[in-house]
C-alpha cells in the first residue's frame, strides 16, 4: 500500500483541525484511504504533528459527523464506508484553500502558468501514484509545516 501524508502548515489562515479534516476527507473520498483502514489515535497523530490532542480530536469528530470515519473502543478509528449521497463541497473553504495554495506558490516564485500547471498535474494524478509529502528543509528542520504518513497503522513524521 502506498503511503499518504497529512500536512499541517501553522502559518496558514486555515486552522490546523480543518487542515487535518480536509486532507483526511480528501484521502477517504478519493479512495486513497480505503474502508476499514485504521487511522492513528488522536494522541499519536497529535504527537506526530506537534499539535494539541484537542485539535486532532476536533478533526476526527467532524469526520465522524460527516460519516467518513468511525471510532469504536478496542477497534480504534477506521475509515467508514462512503456515504451514498454525493458530497457537496464548501465553496468558502475551497476558496480559502485556493488562496493559501496560490500565496504559497507565489512565495516560491511561481507565476500563474506554473500554478495552473501544478494544479492540472495534481488533478490528473492517479490516487496511488501521487507523490508523498516531503517536509524536511535542507537543514533537516520541519519549519512551520509538519507531516505524518497515514498508511494502515504505520505512521510517523517524515524526516
Amino acid at each position: 500500500m502506498s503511503e499518504r501524508a497529512v500536512r499541517v502548515d501553522t502559518t496558514s489562515q486555515v486552522p490546523p483541525f480543518e487542515q487535518i479534516r480536509a486532507q483526511l476527507a480528501a484521502l477517504i473520498r478519493t479512495g486513497r484511504l480505503a474502508e476499514g483502514e485504521r487511522l492513528p489515535t488522536v494522541r499519536q497523530l497529535a504527537a506526530d504533528l506537534d499539535l494539541a490532542p484537542g485539535t486532532v480530536a476536533r478533526a476526527y469528530r467532524e469526520l465522524e459527523a460527516a460519516e467518513l470515519i468511525r471510532t469504536r473502543r478496542g477497534a480504534g478509528t477506521r475509515v467508514a464506508a462512503l456515504p451514498s449521497e454525493p458530497y457537496a463541497h464548501n465553496a468558502h473553504q475551497l476558496g480559502t484553500l485556493a488562496r493559501d495554495f496560490t500565496a504559497a506558490a507565489r512565495a516560491l516564485g511561481a507565476d500563474t502558468e506554473d500554478i495552473l500547471t501544478a494544479v492540472r498535474n495534481a488533478l490528473s494524478l492517479e490516487p496511488d501514484t501521487a507523490p508523498a509529502a516531503v517536509d524536511s528543509g535542507a537543514d533537516g528542520s520541519r519549519g512551520n509545516e509538519a507531516s505524518v504518513k497515514v498508511a494502515g497503522v504505520r505512521y510517523g513524521l517524515e524526516q
